[in-house]
């Protein structure tokens, strides 16, 4: 109980952060099809705030440095909050991907600094139980983001205004605090060659893995509208993804500790390949045949990050390890980045149905690269822990990084 009491501030911080971030990407999908914004523009949106994802990951241990945590967390803050308000004063595609990079700003800077902030407090002991609460409270948050876009109305300043102001309450917790800002720590350096050397199958891994949930996430409401799901439902759809990848991190994490991970890695994706056939001629089984279908999707696509991450930590020594995580997060945001426009693109030369057919196309190439790699080199002997990680800043290196640490012998 102490444990969380004293990371309470932290923890409520995430959960307002997931309710403001996760709710922007499907509300812009919903706002962009009622002002009648292209297929390519709304995915476009996507494109643009995992490159915002991207740039707050670099910069924000620097910006830490120089003005502090608190100061860094309500700048970037107030650049999210910004970017969510300005979205009814200029309705224009373009304009709103220049927001949503202030978005993905500040959902990457503001869970850098959290992450630093709870990385400088923990201890060995209380490492795992803390790491377990932030990932219930970080799911928890995702999951009720989705569910928000069920009150929210398209296309209204109200909607945008009502998240921008829960994101800004999620200035009051961590600002507020009593507890004594830590010192800054170094940034890890950026090598995503390292990623590449250490395991190409988990690059390849981590990049597929962005295909399917960046996409899903930023894209699939185009989907869900087009199979004819109302506002409520489309809700519904995209919890049902979180959900079903909440759910498999118990039994897929069984799995890959005690089977060989690229098998693992091979059979979820054939998996994913068969989850996407179904989601994708799940219309004609009504509204609970597509939730089911969604829930499936997440089932199988949802674990494949951490697997792939586990993977190549098992070909990494202890002090290579935070700089590995940053590696892994590099590649899962160069495919994060790439794939809502190109679903979108897709989408709108062949219809709904291509989005899956993308992800599925993704998912085969994996399963053939994996079966490549477990000919040029055996089983490792010596395996880390697998662990549930969290695509959020380069920092989440330092917080798994004893969980993941091979005992001495």
């Amino acid at each position: 109980m102490r444990l969380l009491i004293s990371f309470a501030a932290l923890f409520l911080s995430v959960l307002l952060l997931q309710l403001s971030s996760g709710g922007v990407g499907p509300l812009d999908a919903l706002s962009g099809i009622v002002l009648g914004f292209s297929v390519q523009q709304i995915g476009l949106l996507g494109s643009a705030h995992f490159l915002g994802f991207f740039i707050g990951c670099w910069w924000a241990p620097r910006l830490m440095g120089s003005v502090g945590h608190s100061r860094a967390f309500a700048a970037f803050t107030a650049a999210g909050a910004i970017g969510l308000m300005s979205h009814m004063m200029v309705v224009d595609p373009y304009a709103w991907a220049l927001m949503r990079i202030a978005s993905g700003l500040c959902v990457a800077g503001c869970y850098t600094i959290i992450e630093a902030w709870l990385q400088a407090k923990v201890t060995n002991e209380t490492r795992g139980r803390a790491m377990g609460v932030y990932r219930i409270v970080d799911m928890s948050g995702s999951l009720a983001a989705q569910m928000i876009i069920s009150v929210l109305e398209p296309a209204s300043y109200v909607s945008y205004n009502l998240l921008a102001i829960v994101c800004c309450a999620a200035l009051l917790p961590l600002t507020l605090s009593t507890v004594q800002q830590p010192d800054t720590p170094a940034s890890p350096r950026l090598r995503p060659r390292l990623a590449v050397d250490r395991s190409p199958l988990a690059a390849a891994g981590v990049v597929v893995a962005a295909l399917s949930s960046a996409s899903f996430r930023m894209v699939g409401p185009l989907y869900g509208t087009e199979v004819g799901l109302s506002t409520d439902q489309i809700a519904y759809f995209l919890s049902a993804f979180v959900l079903g990848g909440a759910l498999a991190q118990y039994p897929v994490g069984w799995l890959a500790d005690k089977y060989d991970r690229r098998w693992v890695l091979i059979w979820l994706s054939a998996a994913a390949v068969a989850s996407c056939i179904v989601t994708n001629f799940a219309a004609p089984l009504g509204t609970s045949g597509i939730m089911l279908a969604a829930g499936l999707f997440g089932l199988t696509t949802f674990p494949i990050y951490s697997v792939a991450a586990a993977h190549a930590h098992d070909f990494a020594s202890d002090d290579e390890r935070v700089e590995l995580s940053a590696a892994l997060m590099f590649f899962f945001a160069l495919g994060a980045i790439a794939a809502p426009y190109f679903a979108s693109f897709l989408i709108n030369l062949y219809g709904p149905s291509a989005l899956f057919f993308m992800i599925a196309a993704g998912h085969v190439l994996l399963v053939l690269f994996g079966l490549q790699r477990m000919r040029m080199r055996p089983t490792p002997s010596d395996r880390t822990r697998y662990t549930y990680a969290p695509r959020t800043s380069f920092i989440i290196g330092r917080l798994m990084r004893r969980k993941r640490d091979k005992p001495k012998e």
